[in-house]
C-alpha cells in the first residue's frame, strides 16, 4: 500500500478505541492473528501498555495464552477483504471458526470495547468546539454565543464549554471603560498633545476620516481624497463648486499711518510688475490686490514671494482715527523671510504685548495624568455630569495656533514710524469656494444676522457688541445694504462676472441653525436671475466702499465671538426640546452673530481662452467657527478638495504654484531640494533592472532643474557663437541676436565673477565640482543676484507678441506697431537682456498632437531638419534622441568587485580594520547606476537638441483635451531661438520626458 493510502487509513481510524482494530485486509496485515475476544494482534499489544484493570488483565492474558487458545487460533482461517466480499487468503489454507469460547474472556473483551467506546464518545479528540463539529450546512453564526441555536443533543455539552474560563468574555477595566476612554476630557487632551509638532486645522478630524493626510509646512493637511475624485473635482470647479480649507495661510497685520506704511513698503515692490500697495481701488479697501515682494531695492532679484493684501476701508461707522490697517496674506513657506524684511523696512524691532489671546501651554504627560486621575471611591462607578462645574475642569480645546510658544514674540512696534506689526496666523479661518455655484451655496448656507429691537430682552445675551451696533441707525442701515447686495449674488451666474478682488463685509447668524436634515445640491434660482438695474450696477461698479466694512477687523469682537459660541451639545439639546421635531430653531438674542469678509477670486486672468475659469469666493471669519461653517457648505452640495486639487486648479489657470514654481525664491529653492531628495530616494529603492537608466537616455538632471547652470550655459553659448561669427565675417554684418558683442555697463546685480564666468568657453563648467561652481557664483554681497524670473509686464507683452507665428513678414510688420510693440530685432533683444541678464521666463506649452508631459521634461530647440520633415508630413510626431553610452557602468562594476574583495579579506579581521577600509565603500555609495555622477557637463548641448528650459507642471489637461505643460525657459535662449526661426514656424519647440527618447512638438505661449 502506498504511503498516501496508509495516511488516509490512519486518519480514518484515529478516533477508534485503542483496543479495537478492524481487519483491514491489506497485504501488510497478512499472518496477523487476533484474539477470539476481538482484541488487538499480538505484535501490536506487545508494543503498547494499557491503563486500567481490564486492560491489564487482557495484556496478561495476551502474553501467556493457553494451549486451547493457540489451537483455536491456529485452526482459524485468515480472511482478506477482496473484491466481491471476504475470501480466503492466498496461501490456500483455510482457518475455521473456533468451536467454543470462554465466557469470562469474551465478556472482559466486550467490556473493554464498550468502555473505550463510551470514553471516545464523551471525550473530544480535538480542540474544536461543539458547533464546529457539525456539518457546514448545519452551522449558524449565532451558535458561538447562543447555545439554543444548537441541536438539543449538543446543547448540554455546549453549555459546559461556555462555562469554562477560557471561553468567557474578558471583563473591561472598570476605570477605563469605553465611555471613559472616549470622554471629551481625555480625548481633548490627546488631541492637544498630538498637535505639538504639526498644527491641526479646525477641520482636521473631518479631513482625517476622508483624506490622505500629509505633514507639510508645519501643518497636518489633507493631500487628496481617499476616493477617486480627480475628474469629479474638475467638474466641480468648472460647473459646480469646490471647497478648500486655506486656514493654514498666514496673515500679517500692519497698523499705523497710511503714509508711513506706504513709504516703508514701497522699496519691496515695483510698479514694473503690476499693482503696488498704493493702488487706488486697493487703498480704499474696495478690492483685494496681489503683488510680488522683493528685498528692499533689490528688484528684479532676491524675490521673496507672492502675496495678497487687503486695506481696511476708510469710511467705517464710529471710527475717526487716522491709522489704517493692512492685512498681508502669504503662504506659510514665505512667512519667515517676508516677516523679517517687513520688520526691517518698518524699523519694528521692539516687541509689544498684543491683544491677540494666546492659548495655554501644552500639558506634559505627567500633568495630563494628574488632571485625568479619578478619586479612588469613584473607580468602577458610573460618573454623572455635574452642572456646577466647580470641582472638575474639562480641558480646553486649542483653537488657532495651539502650538505657539507663550513666550514667542508675535507683535512688534516701531518707535520712529509708529507702525505696529502683528502676526495673526491661525487667528482666522479662510475657506475658498471655486465654481459657478459658489453664489447659490453661499446665499443658501449663510443668512444675514437679525437686527435687535428695543423691546427684546438683552440682559442675558453675551453678544453685547451686536446690541450696541444695532443702537446706531447708520450701522443698521449699512447692515441692510450689505444684506441686499449679498442677496443679489444669487442672481449672478458666475463669480467671474464680478470685478476681480471685490470685497464684501457682512454679519451673519449661526449657520448651524439652518442646517438641512439631508445633503442636497443647490441649484441657481432662475427667478432671481432677471436682468435688473441693481445687478448691472453691481457688475459694473462692484461693491460700494461703505459695504466693505466688517467687524472682523476688530480683534476684541472676534475674541468675544469665539468665546461666546454655543456648543454643539447645547444646540442639539435645544433642538431636541422643540415641540415640533424638525421645525426652525429660534434662539432670539442668544443666537451668535459672526462677522465675516467675502473676497472674490478672479480665477484665470491671463490669455485669451477660458477667461474667468476657476473663479470663486474666499470667506474669512473668526477662529473657532471652522466646523460650524464647513458642514453647512458641504450639505449644500460643495465638494471638498485638498492640496492636489489646489495644484490642479493653478495648473488649469496657467499660474505658478506656490512654492514650487518660484525658483528665484528661497522657499522655491528649498522645495526643489526636498522634492529632488524624495525622488532620488524613491529611485534608489527600485532595482536597477526596474528603473530607467537616465545616463543612457541623455538626461542629466531627472529629479531637479539646474536653472543656474542653464542660464550660465546659454550665456556662454551665445558669446561663443558671437566670437566664432566675428572670426568668420570680419565685416560684422549680422541680423540675428548672435551678432557682434556690444559692450555694456554691468548692472548693479552683476558681479565681476559673473562677467568672468560668462567669457569661459563651452565645456569648462563641466570640469568643476558643483559645490565649487556654486561657491564661485555666490561670492560677494549680491549672493542671489545671478538668477531672476522675468516679471516685467512690458517685457512679457513684447515676448508674447514675438512668440506668436506670423503668416508673412509684411503683415507682421504692419501688425506689430499697431499694438504698440517693437519688431523682433537685435537691438530690441539686447535691450531686454541688458535689463534682465540670466533671467527665466514663465511659459505655457501646448502639445500639437498626442503626448502627456510630466515634471522635469526638457524643453528643446528644434533643428532645421525637424521643421523640414514636419512641413512634409503633418502627422510627424517628432525626432528621437540617440541612445547615449554610460561611462559610469565600468566604474561601478570595478567598485563592486573591489568591495567583494575587501569583504573577503576583512572576514577574519577585527572591526577596527574593517572600519579602516571604509573609504572605497563610501565612494561606491556615491555612484548610482543610471544617474550622472559628479559635476554636470554643458546642460544645453548634452543632447542632440539644444535644451531651452524645463517643465515644472505637466499633465493631460481636461480643459483643452490634450497635453499641457508649464515651465521656465532661459530668456537668452528664447530670444536666440526666436531670432533664428522663420516667422511662420516661430514659437515651436520640442518636449522630451526624462525617461523617454521621443521628442514631441509643442507651441510655446507667454500669457500676460
Amino acid at each position: 500500500m502506498s504511503n498516501a493510502k496508509e495516511r488516509k487509513h490512519a486518519k480514518k481510524m484515529r478516533n477508534q478505541p485503542t483496543n479495537v482494530t478492524l481487519s483491514s485486509g491489506f497485504v501488510a496485515d497478512r499472518g496477523v492473528k487476533y484474539h477470539n475476544g476481538g482484541g488487538k494482534p499480538f505484535r501490536t499489544q506487545k508494543q503498547e501498555s494499557f491503563s486500567g484493570t481490564s486492560r491489564q488483565r487482557q495484556t496478561k492474558m495476551t502474553h501467556s495464552p493457553s494451549e486451547t487458545d493457540v489451537n483455536e487460533q491456529s485452526s482459524s482461517k485468515v480472511m482478506f477483504k477482496k473484491k466481491g466480499g471476504w475470501k480466503a487468503g492466498p496461501e490456500g489454507t483455510s482457518q475455521e471458526i473456533p468451536k467454543y469460547i470462554r465466557a469470562s474472556t469474551f465478556a472482559q473483551a466486550r467490556a473493554a470495547e464498550i468502555s473505550a467506546m463510551l470514553k471516545a464518545v464523551t471525550q473530544k479528540s480535538s480542540n474544536s468546539l461543539v458547533f464546529q463539529t457539525l456539518p457546514r450546512h448545519m452551522r449558524r453564526r449565532a451558535m458561538s454565543h447562543n447555545v439554543k441555536r444548537l441541536p438539543r443533543r449538543l446543547q448540554e455539552i455546549a453549555q459546559k464549554e461556555a462555562e469554562k474560563a477560557v471561553h468567557q468574555k474578558k471583563e473591561h477595566s472598570k476605570n477605563k471603560c469605553h465611555k471613559a476612554r472616549r470622554c471629551h476630557i481625555n480625548r481633548m487632551l490627546e488631541f492637544n498633545r498630538r498637535q505639538k509638532k504639526n498644527i491641526w486645522l479646525e477641520t482636521h478630524i473631518w479631513h482625517a476620516k476622508r483624506f490622505h493626510m500629509v505633514r507639510k509646512w508645519g501643518y497636518c493637511l489633507g493631500e487628496r481624497p481617499t476616493v477617486k475624485s480627480h475628474r469629479a473635482c474638475y467638474r466641480a470647479m468648472t460647473n459646480r463648486c469646490l471647497l478648500q480649507d486655506l486656514s493654514y495661510y498666514c496673515c500679517l497685520e500692519l497698523k499705523g499711518k497710511e503714509e508711513e506704511i506706504l513709504k516703508a513698503l514701497s522699496p519691496m515692490c515695483s510698479i514694473d510688475t503690476g499693482l503696488t500697495f498704493a493702488a487706488v481701488h486697493c487703498l480704499s479697501g474696495k478690492r483685494q490686490g496681489s503683488l510680488m515682494l522683493y528685498r528692499a531695492n533689490k528688484y528684479p532679484r532676491e524675490m521673496l514671494g507672492p502675496v495678497t493684501f487687503i486695506w481696511k476701508s476708510e469710511k467705517t461707522p464710529g471710527d475717526s482715527s487716522e491709522s489704517r490697517q493692512l492685512w498681508i496674506w502669504l503662504h506659510p513657506t514665505l512667512k519667515q523671510d517676508i516677516l523679517e524684511e517687513i520688520k526691517a523696512v518698518c524699523q519694528c524691532m521692539e516687541p509689544t504685548k498684543s491683544t491677540v489671546c494666546i492659548p495655554d501651554p501644552l500639558l506634559t504627560p505627567s500633568q495630563e495624568k494628574s488632571q485625568t486621575k479619578l478619586p479612588d471611591e469613584k473607580i468602577g462607578k458610573k460618573r454623572k455630569q455635574k452642572d456646577d462645574g466647580e470641582n472638575a475642569k474639562p480641558s480646553k480645546k486649542f483653537i488657532g495656533d495651539g502650538t505657539r510658544d507663550p513666550h514667542q514674540l508675535y507683535s512688534w512696534i516701531s518707535p520712529t514710524t509708529g507702525i505696529l506689526i502683528s502676526d495673526l496666523t491661525m487667528e482666522m479661518n479662510r475657506f475658498r469656494l471655486i465654481g459657478p455655484l459658489s453664489h447659490s451655496i453661499l446665499t443658501e448656507a449663510l443668512k444675514a444676522a437679525s437686527v435687535h429691537t428695543e423691546g427684546e430682552d438683552t440682559e442675558k445675551t453675551p453678544h453685547h457688541w451686536w446690541i450696541e451696533t444695532c443702537k446706531n441707525p447708520d450701522s443698521v442701515s449699512l447692515h441692510h445694504r450689505q444684506e441686499a447686495i449679498f442677496a443679489l449674488l444669487e442672481g449672478i451666474t458666475s463669480p467671474a462676472e464680478i470685478p476681480a478682488g471685490t470685497i464684501l463685509g457682512l454679519t451673519v447668524g449661526d449657520p448651524r441653525i439652518n442646517l438641512p436634515q439631508k445633503r442636497f445640491k443647490v441649484l441657481p434660482n432662475p427667478e432671481k436671475c432677471q436682468d435688473n438695474e441693481k445687478v448691472r450696477q453691481l457688475l459694473l461698479e462692484g461693491v460700494p466702499v461703505e459695504c466693505t466694512h466688517s467687524f472682523i477687523w476688530n480683534q476684541a469682537i472676534c475674541k468675544s465671538v469665539t468665546e461666546n459660541k454655543i456648543s454643539d451639545q447645547d444646540l442639539n439639546r435645544k433642538r431636541n426640546e422643540l415641540l415640533v421635531p424638525g421645525s426652525q430653531l429660534v434662539l432670539g438674542t442668544h443666537e451668535s452673530k459672526i462677522p465675516l469678509l467675502l473676497i472674490q477670486q478672479p480665477g484665470k486672468v491671463t490669455g485669451d481662452d477660458r477667461r474667468g475659469w476657476g473663479s470663486g469666493w474666499d470667506v474669512l471669519f473668526p477662529k473657532g467657527w471652522g466646523m460650524a461653517f464647513w458642514i453647512p457648505l458641504i450639505y449644500r452640495g460643495a465638494r471638498v478638495g485638498g492640496l492636489k486639487e489646489a495644484i490642479m486648479h493653478s495648473q488649469y489657470k496657467r499660474s505658478p504654484y506656490i512654492p514650487g514654481d518660484f525658483p528665484d525664491c528661497p522657499a522655491g529653492i528649498l522645495f526643489a531640494e526636498e522634492q529632488g531628495k524624495n525622488l532620488l530616494e524613491k529611485y534608489k529603492r527600485r532595482p536597477p533592472a526596474k528603473r530607467p537608466n537616465y545616463v543612457k537616455l541623455g538626461t542629466l538632471a531627472p529629479f531637479c532643474c539646474p536653472w543656474e547652470q542653464l542660464t550660465r550655459d546659454w550665456e556662454s553659448r551665445v558669446q561663443a557663437q558671437e566670437e566664432s561669427s566675428v572670426a568668420s565675417s570680419p565685416s560684422g554684418e549680422r541680423s540675428d541676436l548672435r551678432g557682434d558683442e556690444v559692450p555694456r555697463v554691468p548692472t548693479p546685480g552683476e558681479t565681476s565673477t559673473s562677467l568672468h564666468g560668462s567669457s569661459e568657453p563651452k565645456g569648462v563648467v563641466g570640469t568643476e565640482c558643483p559645490a565649487q561652481t556654486e561657491t564661485e557664483w555666490v561670492m560677494g554681497p549680491d549672493t542671489a543676484s545671478s538668477l531672476c524670473v522675468l516679471r516685467s509686464r512690458t517685457s512679457l507683452k513684447q515676448l508674447s507678441a514675438w512668440c506668436g507665428p506670423d503668416c508673412g513678414d509684411s503683415r507682421a510688420a504692419r501688425r506689430v506697431p499697431g499694438r504698440g510693440q517693437q519688431e523682433l530685432t537685435r537691438e530690441a533683444c539686447l535691450s531686454i537682456l541688458d535689463r534682465f541678464p540670466r533671467a527665466l521666463v514663465w511659459v505655457n506649452l501646448s502639445l500639437l498632437r498626442k503626448g502627456s508631459p510630466e515634471p522635469h521634461t526638457m524643453i528643446c530647440v528644434p533643428s532645421k531638419e525637424d521643421f523640414l520633415q514636419l512641413s512634409q508630413d503633418q502627422l510627424y510626431c517628432g525626432p528621437q534622441e540617440f541612445k547615449h553610452s554610460d561611462p559610469f557602468k565600468s566604474k561601478i562594476r570595478k567598485q563592486k568587485e573591489k568591495k567583494k574583495l575587501e569583504k573577503r579579506q576583512n572576514q577574519g579581521h577585527t572591526v577596527s580594520e574593517g572600519l579602516a577600509g571604509g573609504h572605497p565603500v563610501a565612494e561606491h555609495q556615491a555612484l548610482t547606476l543610471g544617474l550622472w555622477s559628479g559635476p554636470l557637463p554643458d546642460v544645453t548641448s548634452h543632447c542632440s537638441r539644444v535644451i531651452l528650459g524645463f517643465v515644472t507642471q505637466g499633465d493631460f489637461s481636461m480643459a483643452v483635451g490634450g497635453g499641457e505643460a508649464l515651465g521656465f525657459v532661459s530668456l537668452t535662449g528664447l530670444l536666440d531661438m526666436l531670432s533664428s526661426q522663420p516667422a511662420v514656424e516661430r514659437g515651436l519647440v520640442l518636449l522630451r520626458p526624462p525617461a523617454s527618447l521621443q521628442y514631441r512638438f509643442a507651441r510655446i505661449v507667454i500669457e500676460v
